[in-house]
């Protein structure tokens, strides 16, 4: 079975993104070849979710090429119905069902890249299997939360940690 693997960064007070979807603080780590083993890991994938709010900031920041490279498939979960674009599907149906059938399927794994709408109902079902976190040295203050409140008490298990120059931590787990 295919697993879903969360891989995002948030600051240290756990914000994923600063008021206004900015992701902008992400640049703080930016360093000349270093990528913290993103293009290790997208290499296991071939399905990505990500949340409406944070496809449209990266499209218009880095271009619509960054999710949908035409060997994987894109489900942006919307509430408002859209024209599929090349291998993206804009999805306004039920995510745990989606997630479900697709993690019966083969293929190589799942990625989520947020939001926090999207990561918090994901949880609410405990469809994540593998979560890959990147800490960056800053405090935000506010912005939108990583983790919502409402949801179930999770215990992980620790997977391994990797720091890097830049101040940056990436922390791996897995539910226990």
């Amino acid at each position: 079975m295919r697993k879903l693997s969360l891989f995002i960064a948030t600051s240290l007070d756990g914000y994923i993104a600063k008021p206004n979807d900015d992701l902008s603080f992400l640049k703080l780590v930016e360093k000349e070849g270093e990528d913290y083993g993103y293009k290790e890991f997208i290499e296991t994938i071939d399905t990505l979710i990500i949340g409406r709010r944070t496809y449209d900031y990266v499209v218009k920041e880095i271009g619509a090429s960054h999710y949908d490279n035409g060997e994987r498939n894109v489900y942006v979960i919307t509430r408002t119905e859209r024209p599929n674009i090349g291998k993206t599907t804009f999805y306004t149906g039920n995510l745990t069902e989606l997630v479900q059938q697709l993690k019966s399927e083969n293929g190589k794994n799942i990625y989520c890249d947020g939001g926090a709408e999207v990561i918090n109902d994901l949880l609410k079902h405990d469809l994540i299997d593998e979560f890959i976190i990147s800490v960056i040295p800053v405090l935000l203050g506010n912005g939108t939360r990583l983790f919502k409140d409402g949801r179930p008490e999770q215990i992980l298990e620790f997977v391994k940690a990797k720091t890097f120059e830049t101040g940056l931590i990436q922390l791996n787990y897995k539910p226990k």
